[in-house]
C-alpha cells in the first residue's frame, strides 16, 4: 500500500487472517529514495519476473518525476528502478500494461510541490500538471513514444485496458476538461478525443460519455459493457453508468 504523501510503502498480510489484516513491513521513504531517487509512490502492479512495480511521482525535492520503483514480490526488498536507461517523462501517475502487445502506458498528474499545498488551477496553465501519455516497450523497459493530448486532455489520470488479453484499446480519463480518451493499437499510438470522427474510425474507438469532474478511479466491468468513474469533484451526475461503451 503506497503512501502518496509520506512516500512510505506498507506491506499488509491479508493471508493469515483475511478478516484482520496486519502490517507486515514498512518500507521507509529514505530507503526508497536511496535505491531509486524517487518519492511519492502511487499505482502498484504485479509484473513478470516476481516483481512489484510502483509508479513514482516525485524526486527528493518534490519536483516531478516519471519513473517506477521495483520491489521483489517475495521478499518486498527494494530492487531499484524499473526503467532501463534512456529518457523518462517529467511527470507520472497511473500505468497499465498489455504483455501480449509488449506495451506499457503511463499517464501524468502533476508536481508534488504543486498538488500537495492544494490544487490551484493556475498551476495547470503554468505547466505544473501534465497532458501526456507515454508508451513504453515492456520487455526492454524503455520509453518509445510520448503523445501530448493538449488542452483537451489536461491531467490524464486513470488508465484501463480492455479485459481481453489481446485487446489493443483502453481508456484514460482526462480531468478537469471532461474527456475520456481511447488508447489505440501500439504500432503507432493514435490518440484523440471523442467527437473526432476521422480519428475514431481509424483507431476503432469506443464511444465514451463525458462525466464532468475530476474522476478516479476508473473501472471496466467484466463484459465489458460499462465504464465506471468515481467523481470526487462533481459538477453534475456521471452519465457513464447508463450508457454502454459498445
Amino acid at each position: 500500500m503506497p503512501g502518496f504523501r509520506s512516500s512510505r510503502i506498507h506491506i499488509l498480510d491479508v493471508a493469515d487472517d483475511p478478516r484482520a489484516p496486519r502490517i507486515e513491513k514498512v518500507i521507509e521513504a529514505k530507503e526508497i529514495l536511496a535505491k531509486t531517487g524517487y518519492t511519492r509512490p502511487h499505482t502498484v502492479h504485479c509484473m513478470p519476473g516476481d516483481n512489484v512495480v510502483i509508479s513514482m511521482l516525485g524526486d527528493a525535492d518534490g519536483n516531478g518525476a516519471g519513473g517506477f520503483a521495483v520491489l521483489d514480490a517475495k521478499t518486498f526488498e527494494v530492487k531499484g528502478r524499473w526503467e532501463n536507461g534512456g529518457g523518462t517523462p517529467e511527470l507520472n501517475y497511473d500505468f497499465w500494461y498489455q504483455p501480449r502487445k509488449n506495451v506499457l502506458v503511463s499517464s501524468e498528474f502533476g508536481e508534488p510541490n504543486a498538488y500537495e499545498p492544494g490544487f490551484d488551477l493556475d498551476d495547470v496553465a503554468k505547466g505544473r500538471y501534465g497532458s501526456r501519455l507515454h508508451f513504453w516497450d515492456l520487455a526492454e523497459r524503455t520509453l518509445q513514444q510520448t503523445v501530448d493530448l493538449g488542452d483537451t486532455g489536461l491531467i490524464p489520470l486513470e488508465i484501463r485496458w480492455l479485459h481481453d488479453p489481446d485487446a489493443e484499446q483502453g481508456f484514460v480519463g482526462a480531468a478537469p476538461v471532461e474527456h475520456h480518451v481511447a488508447l489505440p493499437p501500439r504500432e503507432r499510438a493514435l490518440v484523440g478525443r471523442p467527437g473526432d470522427r476521422s480519428r475514431e474510425h481509424r483507431a476503432r474507438w469506443l464511444a465514451v460519455p463525458r462525466t464532468g469532474a475530476d474522476h478516479r478511479p476508473a473501472r471496466l466491468d467484466g463484459r465489458p459493457l460499462f465504464l465506471y468513474f468515481s467523481n470526487w469533484l462533481p459538477r453534475r451526475p456521471c452519465a457513464s453508468t447508463t450508457s454502454p461503451i459498445r
